[in-house]
């Protein structure tokens, strides 16, 4: 497996199965240049390019070709968290862009706020070279201690207005996404500042009943963070935050799709209850791509056995160690068809953070970053469409 880019001279992808937007075209080729995709058709209507590559000579019969894979969750892998600097996101970066994600969203875990300020700072001052990383998630401080999870509870705090202005504009329009209990006190005035602040509020770690949910979805939270992770679940006659984010057509629904953090079913559930609307996420911690062993999330000492991460006081599950091309075979095998689970990898994430016009697709004037793949789902080659850092 090798991973490329697409930003230099002309690019041509055929005989592919093209899963995209939902569907599946087969015989598809892609054209790309300088890092861009130009056209898209099938059979052999397609011109030289500097470069072609014959998909099934390069991944064999059934190979498959999909726009690059978008994670707007993750906190690390490679043995790096994303919350110890320049160098630890590179590598992590690294890891998972030779498992199909092409960008990503770094996710910073609940740290004193003068450490997050940091940390949002850099990540903004990275994305002037790293042209994979899409900004920065805030998961913390502003969550319920009742539902802390892996995070340290002693670091919570609700969402004063001044907290969220300062890491918002630390950020200087680089936060993608802050999750947010909205019942706290200040909870929904703090969802309407960050989706002013033309960021995406997602209600996760939370006690929200169904009523409050709704509240901070009109609020305008637009995305549910790891659905069922760290919330209440479903109950016949309390229904909560998950299936009020399902009735909701504005609200995107992430899903941890390591067979861990949520059921095969329901993975299954989520596709048929909020079709084109769930985000497969990593929520990867570094061990992802690692051994198992002890790890730092944050504030919160880890251990990983057999690939299943929880914090060493609680017991809780404590991030994933989750890729992205695994949690399309896990999600397949759960019963999603295989263009919704692709859309839910690309066209879906991007659309979350606001980026679906230039990223998700293969499509012209998008991004070119591609994945091909076997008939199996392994990946087989990996192209990103600008120039990665030096």
């Amino acid at each position: 497996m090798s991973v490329q880019s697409s930003a230099s001279g002309s690019l041509l992808i055929h005989s592919a199965r093209l899963v995209d937007r939902g569907e599946i075209v087969e015989n598809a080729w892609v054209r790309i240049e300088q890092g861009r995709v130009v056209a898209h058709g099938t059979g052999a209507d397609w011109t030289p390019a500097d470069v072609v590559v014959d998909a099934v000579a390069a991944a064999g019969e059934g190979a498959l070709l999909t726009p690059g894979l978008v994670d707007i969750h993750g906190h690390g892998g490679a043995g790096a968290s994303f919350d110890d600097g320049v160098e630890a996101i590179r590598t992590a970066r690294a890891l998972h862009r030779e498992h199909g994600t092409t960008r990503a969203v770094v996710s910073l875990v609940t740290a004193p706020l003068d450490d997050l300020a940091r940390n949002v700072a850099l990540v903004a001052d990275l994305m002037r070279t790293d042209v994979d990383i899409l900004g920065s998630h805030l998961e913390g401080p502003f969550l319920d201690p009742a539902h802390h999870g892996a995070h340290e509870p002693t670091l919570l705090r609700a969402p004063a207005a001044h907290d969220v202005v300062r890491l918002l504009e630390a950020g200087r329009g680089t936060v993608r996404q802050v999750t947010i209990a909205p019942e706290l006190p200040g909870g929904f005035d703090a969802i309407r500042q960050i989706v002013a602040a033309g960021a995406a509020a997602a209600v996760g770690h939370t006690s929200a009943d169904a009523g409050v949910a709704v509240a901070a979805f009109e609020a305008g939270a637009s995305i549910l963070t790891h659905a069922f992770n760290a919330m209440p679940g479903i109950h016949h006659r309390a229904p909560g935050p998950v299936l009020a984010a399902a009735a909701d057509h504005r609200v995107v629904l992430e899903a941890i799709a390591d067979d861990v953090h949520l059921d095969p079913h329901v993975i299954k559930l989520l596709f048929d209850t909020a079709p084109g609307r769930v985000a497969l996420i990593t929520d990867a911690m570094a061990a992802a791509g690692s051994a198992d062993g002890h790890y730092d999330l944050g504030a919160v000492s880890v251990t990983v056995a057999d690939g299943i991460a929880r914090a060493d006081d609680t017991g809780s599950i404590a991030g994933s160690t989750l890729t992205q091309d695994v949690a399309l075979q896990r999600a397949v095998s759960a019963g999603a068809t295989l263009p919704a689970a692709v859309q839910a990898l690309t066209e879906t994430p991007a659309r979350a953070i606001g980026r679906e016009t230039e990223l998700g697709a293969l499509r012209p004037d998008h991004v070119g970053d591609a994945v091909l793949w076997d008939a199996e789902l392994h990946v087989v080659r990996v192209w990103v469409g600008d120039l990665l850092n030096d």
